[in-house]
């Protein structure tokens, strides 16, 4: 059974800087692009980042361009998301997820994985 889980998050003043890490177990993860989306309470859960198997193909949404960078160790099943400038709407909790059909490439969309961690909350203060 595949299984994700992350952490890093937690509380920051805006400016400041988090790293997420998002570690696999019992799938073959070089051969998946993984997500990294979040929700806000009262919105929906929206795209973040993703990355290729390699590693070689990212992809941001324009809200964290140029202050988050997604990143992989496929010799340790692990996916990462730095986040630096960080804002208050960034606040959310942050989610890692699998694509779905290994080899596929990576995708911006919620209904493109199909397996989830369970979340890891942010919180920017002002």
């Amino acid at each position: 059974q595949v299984q994700l889980v992350e952490s890093g998050g937690g509380l920051v003043q805006a400016g400041g800087s988090l790293r997420l890490s998002c570690a696999a177990s019992g799938s073959i993860f070089s051969i998946y692009a993984m997500g990294w989306f979040r929700q806000a309470p009262g919105k929906e859960r929206e795209f973040v980042a993703t990355i290729s198997r390699s590693g070689s193909t990212t992809n941001y949404a324009d809200s964290v361009k140029g202050r988050f960078t997604v990143s992989r160790d496929n010799a340790k099943n692990t996916v990462f998301l730095q986040m630096n400038s960080l804002e208050p709407d960034d606040t959310a909790v942050y989610y890692c997820a699998q694509r779905a059909g290994y080899y596929n490439p990576v995708s911006t969309r919620p209904n493109d994985y199909n397996v989830w961690g369970q979340g890891t909350q942010v919180t920017v203060s002002s």
